[in-house]
């Protein structure tokens, strides 16, 4: 079976109007969010998968115990229910498949990246009361329970397991090869989130040209996000560019190199050249 194919246009269209209301709303859903993401790769993905998701997760966090106590009592909790019950858990193929970023697959499949297993922790945990939330480990995404004084640490990934000082340390230097700071220890914020997954999607689709469909869709909802980098709109021109549509494409490589030619004219006069070389091709 092949990669989930993006819905037809008028959905997507309306998918790209509720993830852009729900980023930029007082209170970010970061399920919903993780959700939409997968109704813009996946055209099964309707609005009832969306419902039946949410109440899944509803279910599980229904099946802890009620305040299991401390930080670690719901660690402990999670891991027995959701790494040893329903068996979610990671492996090194999950990293060649798209499913693993998509939230509804990783709930049906209970296999994914570690940052979309964080994103199911933290979703159960938060609707059973518990204190979590995700933690943004440079190539490893945990998740946190507790204030930073009582602070446990457990790896979705890994099914759950809590981690050491050590183990953490040790996640880090694999990693980037620097040491683990404290401040790398905090809450991370749910926009950082789907940011985070949508760039694991856009580097997934870099190294399969073929895919360039994915690679458009997970770049137009990062552009979709309340704040993004300016790169981001060249990024998309020549992914048009790419996929043949060479006008639009040429559209927004002159709106790239108007935004960037006071600050770096050389730049905005190559933008330009490629602009023109688009609109060639449409001869």
């Amino acid at each position: 079976m092949g990669s989930p194919r993006p819905p037809e246009p008028e959905r997507a269209a309306e998918v790209r109007r509720l993830f852009a209301e729900q980023a930029r709303s007082e209170r970010p859903d970061l399920a919903l969010l993780c959700l939409l993401v997968g109704a813009a790769a996946d055209g099964e993905l309707d609005d009832a998968g969306i419902d039946a998701a949410q109440i899944e997760l509803d279910q599980l966090a229904g099946q802890l115990p009620f305040q299991p106590g401390g930080p670690r009592s719901w660690a402990t909790a999670l891991a027995e229910l959701l790494g040893g019950r329903c068996g979610f858990r990671g492996s090194p193929g999950d990293y060649q498949r798209l499913e693993s970023s998509l939230l509804h697959h990783v709930l049906r499949r209970r296999r994914g990246l570690p940052i979309l297993l964080s994103v199911v922790w933290v979703e159960v945990a938060r609707r059973a009361g518990a204190p979590v939330y995700g933690v943004a480990l440079p190539g490893h995404f945990v998740v946190g329970f507790g204030p930073p004084e009582r602070q446990v640490l457990a790896d979705p990934f890994d099914g759950g397991r809590v981690l050491s000082g050590p183990d953490a340390e040790l996640l880090v230097q694999g990693a980037t090869g620097a040491p683990l700071r404290p401040s790398m220890l905090g809450p991370a914020d749910p926009l950082d989130v789907v940011v985070r997954v949508l760039n694991n999607i856009r580097a997934w689709a870099t190294v399969r040209p073929e895919r360039s469909d994915v690679a458009l869709w997970a770049v137009e909802l990062c552009l979709l996000m309340p704040s993004h980098p300016a790169r981001l709109r060249y990024e998309r021109a020549q992914l048009l560019v790419q996929r043949g549509e060479f006008l639009g494409g040429a559209v927004e490589l002159e709106a790239y190199a108007d935004v960037v030619t006071t600050v770096d004219p050389p730049t905005a006069e190559r933008v330009r050249g490629q602009a023109r070389a688009a609109r060639a091709m449409l001869n």
